[in-house]
């Protein structure tokens, strides 16, 4: 779901951000089938996942969600927050955020065939549609709820659900900062401790 938000916070190496934006498709006990390197871009995407939820921001944006989305309120907070990054993407990146995702979309391609199978439709629809430029417009974020919702097995309201977001900006954008910090914090310790290079 935020995968520009796992990718950003891979830092430079290769193997942690496709690692880290296929996260959600790799299954079960790590490394299993993949290779070494790529499960640890794995291993940090459930890392980064696992810490959010301890984060003060991050608690707190899911309470402005309000009750009739609450149970949806994580997924929610994450496409804010990768929304977030888009916007504010020039402070925090040397690089333009259409030549980043570029980037990004590129080294999955190299190493496509050694992610799991039932990962590589929707990467090739993430290149193609540009998924990861395309958070920086609230629309979408729309649009990715969309698809999510359709894909849902159950009924859910996570159509229209930017309009959490958009009664709220201020206070949704006060909270991705302060989880930022958190999380940036968190994910430098989580490298150096395992001696992988960050690059940033």
């Amino acid at each position: 779901m935020n995968f520009l938000s796992h990718a950003f916070l891979a830092g430079e190496n290769p193997a942690l951000i496709i690692g880290g934006v296929a996260g959600d498709w790799i299954k079960g006990h790590l490394p299993g089938a993949l290779p070494a390197d790529l499960a640890q871009g794995a291993t940090l995407h459930r890392a980064i996942d696992t810490y959010s939820e301890s984060s003060a921001g991050f608690r707190r944006s899911r309470t402005r969600v309000s009750a009739g989305r609450r149970r949806y309120a994580g997924v929610l907070v994450d496409m804010f927050y990768d929304h977030l990054m888009a916007r504010h993407w020039e402070s925090l990146h040397h690089q333009p955020l259409n030549e980043y995702c570029e980037r990004v979309y590129g080294l999955i391609r190299e190493r496509l065939h050694e992610l799991p199978a039932d990962s590589h439709l929707a990467m090739d629809y993430m290149a193609r549609e540009d998924w990861l430029g395309s958070y920086a417009r609230i629309e979408g974020i729309a649009a990715v709820l969309v698809r999510m919702s359709r894909r849902a097995r159950q009924p859910n309201p996570l159509v229209n659900g930017e309009e959490e977001f958009l009664l709220d900006p201020d206070g949704f954008t006060g909270d991705f900062h302060d989880w930022l910090a958190d999380i940036r914090d968190f994910t430098r310790r989580w490298r150096m401790e395992r001696s992988l290079s960050c690059g940033e």
